[in-house]
């Protein structure tokens, strides 16, 4: 049964427009991606959700509906306080937003049903809708009501959620081509944007796995590009800050107090300001700064991380004892061969035949041979009555090593400057392949023995404790008293706090990134855990709020790379065609800048006819004064004065308002068809 519940005023049962959008989900990331597409966007969304309760989920205690009528309404007043003169609620400078954000915006249209049938498709207005976003946790259903919406609306742009990175490939390969065979002549820049494929959990990794790091490194790695941010303190009275590349973002006024609470969307002035001018860089005394620090190419000779586990070295199959029981019957199997040879006239090759068989038992006893033979020979056999014993040892070990191959590592003696990692589902699945990658020791703490990472972490032999981390002695087994951070991914708030107030007990230094789900409930954690670790560097992060802007680039038909955290805000990274952007084509990489909007990092020279999605298979070129860029190849360390060509692709740094307004600006420039 349908069920249509307006969270905010408007016409009931008034149906969707055209061009309209379809949001299906059953967690955070549904309610957060419609936001996103609303409020940020502009777009007229219907949001599909499964009805009644999810008792299951630690996240939602209240319905669906009411979780997201909640969400919307607090989001709409924002908005209306913004466009009634109030504090700036968004990303800093994007007071060029208009029109749909003001007040008077219709809300998200909320309609419930168990699953995305044909039916439930079509009442939600598929036929006429412009993209479809299908983020429900269960990679079936997505899959599933992804190959129904195809065959409804081959025009539609599919956004799907997928785990399975292999399964992702094939299943946009074959959209697309069910596309191109539905529509032939189809735009290729079209087709390559009907199907997109993403992972929240891929997603937010990166910026999860930057916690544990000193420094607070930020690493975004998409279509081969590697760009590389770094938060760096306040500088010095009379010394200017180092702007890398550029300053990305100026930290909020509160970083460096300790009652402070990480700046967001409701801080008002002393918000973070992402993508500041020269000018606000200059004038911003006691803040700290996000700077790009390199742009580069992805290391294509770095050996990829073995993840099946087929072999074991020959150290981790035999003991050390043993090994060296062995080294030390080999010594003296050679000194009985040298022995042999000095008091014998025998060549080498038939001494150690000799002595051979003498060690197994298998030679005559030397009755008619010379007093030294003998003596050799009695040696001999004194030390093949050793032999046995270490045969027997040896094939006991490697029957006992290859009977506990499958088995959990235990966390070694004496370990130290390790990440503890508690939960092994999507998220810290994806963030334990990260921090291998990246040569960090890990720890992981799972309480169900049968988790979705489980499996990895026994072929990457990374150490696990199985248990409840709420319980005494788990963490201790996980040596979180000698560790260097703790990340708390459980899907579970209470868990993650719980946890991290027993870590700070036992360790009050210890670096802490929490997975939390609810703003206000972050905040309040955070200010407390300042307020009494001031030295210890306290993070908190919401999955859906990471993931969500990639998700709804991907809806408007555009490339994102990647996001970052910069507090409590997101900064997006994209690439984007110069052509159709007023605000970019025919103008210098200098015009092109707006503070606080979007920012051209990077450009892709290579005629549009030789184009190909790979960033990486670019080579570099560092321009020098006006030169200009060879063809096929990739700048970064732009000149100001570089004009930015229609042919040109870019790579931008952008707030979530500014690549909408980007976008807007895009299709109000198009001429109508």
């Amino acid at each position: 049964m349908l069920g249509f519940v307006p969270p905010l005023p408007q016409q009931p049962g008034r149906p969707p427009s055209a061009g309209h959008m379809i949001v299906c989900g059953d967690d955070a990331l549904a309610r957060r991606l419609a936001v996103e597409l609303r409020y940020i966007y502009g777009e007229r969304v219907t949001l599909l959700l499964p009805p009644g309760r999810d008792a299951n989920s630690p996240e939602t205690p209240l319905t669906q509906r009411g979780r997201a009528a909640a969400l919307f309404g607090r989001m709409s007043a924002a908005m209306n306080r913004a466009g009634n003169g109030g504090g700036a609620t968004g990303d800093s400078g994007d007071s060029g937003d208009s029109g749909d954000t003001n007040a008077g915006v219709e809300a998200v249209r909320i309609m419930e049903a168990p699953e995305p049938s044909d039916d439930v498709l079509e009442e939600a207005g598929i036929d006429r809708a412009a993209a479809l976003a299908l983020v429900y946790d269960d990679d079936e259903r997505n899959i599933r009501a992804a190959l129904t919406a195809r065959r409804l609306n081959p025009r539609l742009r599919l956004v799907i959620r997928l785990y399975n990175r292999k399964l992702g490939q094939h299943l946009e390969e074959l959209l697309d081509q069910a596309a191109a065979v539905a529509m032939p002549g189809i735009d290729r820049a079209l087709l390559d944007a009907s199907t997109t494929v993403l992972s929240d959990a891929d997603t937010a990794a990166p910026a999860l796995a930057a916690t544990a790091l000193t420094g607070s490194s930020k690493v975004i790695q998409a279509e081969g590009l590697l760009l590389r941010a770094a938060e760096r303190p306040p500088p010095a009275p009379g010394e200017s800050a180092d702007p890398g590349l550029c300053t990305l973002a100026l930290l909020s006024s509160t970083t460096n107090d300790p009652a402070g609470a990480e700046g967001s969307d409701s801080s008002g002035d002393e918000a973070p300001r992402l993508l500041p001018d020269e000018r606000a860089v200059a004038g911003a005394t006691g803040r700290g700064t996000v700077v790009l620090e390199a742009i580069s190419r992805a290391d294509p000779d770095r050996p990829a991380t073995r993840m099946g586990g087929r072999g074991a070295p020959l150290a981790q199959i035999f003991s050390r004892r043993l090994r060296w029981s062995a080294l030390g019957f080999a010594l003296a199997a050679v000194a009985l061969v040298v022995a042999s040879l000095l008091t014998t006239e025998d060549t080498a090759l038939h001494s150690a035949y000799l002595t051979l068989l003498d060690l197994l038992g298998m030679n005559d006893p030397a009755e008619d041979a010379s007093a030294a033979r003998q003596i050799i020979q009695i040696l001999s056999g004194i030390a093949g009555l050793l032999l046995l014993p270490l045969l027997i040892a040896a094939v006991l070990e490697a029957f006992g090593t290859l009977r506990t191959a499958s088995s959990l590592r235990r966390p070694p003696r004496g370990l130290s400057g390790h990440v503890v990692l508690l939960g092994l589902g999507k998220i810290g699945t994806r963030v334990l392949v990260r921090l291998r990658e990246l040569g960090i020791p890990v720890v992981v703490v799972e309480e169900d023995s049968d988790a979705r990472g489980i499996p990895l972490a026994r072929a990457l032999h990374v150490p696990t404790v199985i248990g409840d981390v709420t319980q005494e002695g788990v963490l201790e087994s996980a040596k979180v008293y000698r560790a260097r951070a703790l990340l708390a991914l459980t899907s579970s708030d209470t868990t993650n706090l719980e946890a991290t107030l027993y870590a700070r007990s036992v360790k009050p230094d210890l670096r802490v990134a929490l997975r939390l789900y609810d703003d206000e409930f972050a905040t309040a954690v955070y200010r407390t855990l300042r307020t009494a670790h001031p030295q210890a560097l306290t993070r908190s992060r919401s999955v859906s709020h990471l993931a969500a802007p990639a998700f709804a680039g991907a809806m408007m038909g555009r490339q994102v790379l990647g996001a970052i955290p910069v507090e409590r805000k997101v900064m997006l990274f994209a690439a984007l065609e110069v052509a159709g952007h007023p605000q970019l084509e025919d103008r210098t990489v200098e015009q092109a800048f707006r503070a606080g909007a979007w920012r051209v990092l990077a450009i892709d020279a290579t005629p549009p006819a030789d184009r190909t999605p790979d960033l990486a298979a670019l080579p570099p070129f560092d321009p020098e004064g006006d030169a200009t860029p060879p063809p096929s190849s990739l700048v970064w360390d732009l000149h100001p004065g570089y004009v930015l060509r229609a042919q040109d692709r870019v790579v931008i740094a952008a707030t979530r308002r500014g690549l909408a307004e980007l976008l807007r600006r895009q299709r109000s420039a198009a001429p109508r068809q």
